[in-house]
């Protein structure tokens, strides 16, 4: 009989495979979104449940009838400004020239940062693009946290109307319904969960050898050819698994809503607790464990709403 092969698995598409720097990832700009917003929002993972919707896709195969679907709560309580950073264009890519603090800052923002004694610096004359920080409330949810986390958000639009809208929002809170609609399409980044140092079956999904194999059973058969004398890329090695920084495109937003009674099981989402705060719906699944941040953003490959009605939700 012939020896079967198994070619290798684990996608080659994200090389090195290397740890996020932090916890969460950083949005990008984004310059298919239409007028002057913000692109992206923060929230917390929550868990998953099930749902049934009604498909109202004209176009659809299951068109007016009732679906199962998997869904993913993220909680997303009020994000408030921090400051307003003022960018300059250099050889060396944007250059922060000046930044204007807001004056209502919460007490939480020292665990984070030490927070300046004097006034802020004043707004420039001359500057190539601004953007707005924010932070997030985590004190807010249930997850047991006070420290905030300080996120750098992108606003669309040409630089005059950006100033305007900037301005307005210095001192107000930000909710998730002011930035999404339901039945549109996000793009999800986050930083998936960590698993250790794994060997490199786990960590490509290698076929275990033949127990009259030489030396390892749990790796690669060979490193590659004698010439040349260096071991590549592609040959699958142990080393660290997950906690990498993912960015999933397209994900249907089912439901915004301010009433967590809808999703909230009597004990509690298990070891989440209770959702207290504006949540949302994704259908499907996100990447990263519970109560990790999820930054959710304007989808990257535009794409058409869909129109869903949900039906009903599982509490179980």
């Amino acid at each position: 009989m012939p020896t079967t092969r198994r070619p290798r698995k684990g996608s080659l598409q994200f090389w090195p495979r290397s740890r996020a720097r932090r916890i969460y990832p950083k949005v990008r700009q984004n310059d298919t979104v239409k007028g002057t917003k913000i692109i992206a929002f923060p929230g917390y993972k929550a868990g998953m449940t099930h749902t049934t919707l009604i498909d109202n896709n004209p176009n659809s195969l299951t068109k007016s009838q009732e679906i199962f679907c998997p869904v993913t709560i993220i909680e997303c309580p009020p994000i408030k400004p921090f400051s307003l950073r003022f960018y300059k264009k250099t050889p060396k890519g944007l250059q922060v020239v000046s930044e204007v603090l807001s004056k209502n800052l919460d007490k939480e923002l020292e665990r984070k940062i030490k927070l300046p004694k004097k006034e802020s610096k004043k707004e420039p004359t001359e500057f190539d693009d601004i953007r707005i920080t924010y932070y997030t409330q985590p004190k807010l949810t249930s997850i047991g946290k006070k420290k905030p986390e300080i996120l750098e958000l992108i606003i669309s639009g040409p630089k005059e109307k950006k100033l305007e809208y900037a301005k307005s929002l210095l001192d107000k809170e930000l909710k998730i319904s002011d930035i999404f609609n339901e039945n549109q399409f996000i793009d999800v980044h986050s930083v998936t969960r960590g698993k250790g140092f794994q060997g490199a079956i786990k960590r490509f999904g290698l076929k275990l050898k033949s127990h009259k194999s030489e030396k390892k059973r749990r790796s690669a058969g060979n490193l590659g050819a004698w010439t040349p004398s260096k071991v590549s890329h592609t040959v699958p090695q142990a080393g660290s698994t997950g906690y990498n920084t993912r960015t999933d495109y397209n994900k249907l937003l089912l439901k915004i809503s301010n009433d967590p009674k809808d999703i909230n099981p009597k004990p509690g989402i298990p070891h989440y607790g209770l959702v207290k705060n504006d949540y949302i719906l994704v259908k499907g699944s996100v990447p990263g464990p519970k109560k990790r941040v999820i930054i959710l953003s304007e989808p990257l490959r535009g794409k058409q709403p869909k129109e869903y009605q949900i039906n009903y939700i599982s509490l179980k």
